[in-house]
């Protein structure tokens, strides 16, 4: 995961800039989607590690696949990652540049597990302090995980705060053996 966002990352940056200077950053967002879709097709990879396909047959077949209005700068996108061979790779670049797109329209997307299901005020609390604190906008996805046993551990970015009794418990059992 690390190696792809590695190799992702220039790409995406790239991507972002221009989308950025062109005012075109919601249809930038569209197409990398539809992009990232067509990369996790088996078939799909199949087409572009098939040696029988040239690079141009290929990016027809995607450009083909994406429909009508493609940006011209999405086909020399598209050129690029197939001639560098950076396919599989779509995916990656597709969530770095929304994550760069969200930061850069002053948002920040958070994971909040609990142990329980949150009430629509508990959430609303819970955004409304994280957004104070991070001085962003919170865009929150819930999962419920039993295995917390309570609380909640919030993921945004690589920022994590683990306010679960879980991680309080594994905390207190590291500081008991040192």
């Amino acid at each position: 995961m690390a190696e792809l966002t590695t190799v992702a990352r220039p790409y995406a940056e790239a991507v972002f800039r221009l989308a950025k200077e062109s005012g075109s950053l919601d249809a930038w967002s569209e197409s990398l989607a539809k992009l990232a879709l067509i990369a996790g097709n088996k078939e799909a990879q199949a087409v572009v590690a098939d040696p029988q396909f040239s690079v141009a047959q290929t990016k027809a077949l995607l450009l083909e696949l994406l429909g009508k209005d493609v940006m011209p700068e999405v086909s020399n996108f598209i050129s690029t990652i197939l001639e560098n061979r950076r396919f599989l790779v779509l995916s990656s670049i597709a969530t770095l540049f929304e994550e760069l797109k969200a930061a850069s329209e002053g948002q920040v997307d958070a994971l909040i597990e609990s142990a329980y299901a949150l009430t629509d005020a508990q959430l609303a609390d819970l955004t409304t302090t994280l957004s104070r604190q991070l001085n962003r906008k919170v865009n929150a996805s819930v999962t419920v995980d039993s295995a917390l046993i309570g609380g909640v551990k919030v993921t945004v970015g690589d920022l994590v705060v683990d306010a679960s009794v879980r991680g309080k418990l594994s905390a207190l059992a590291a500081s008991l053996k040192n």
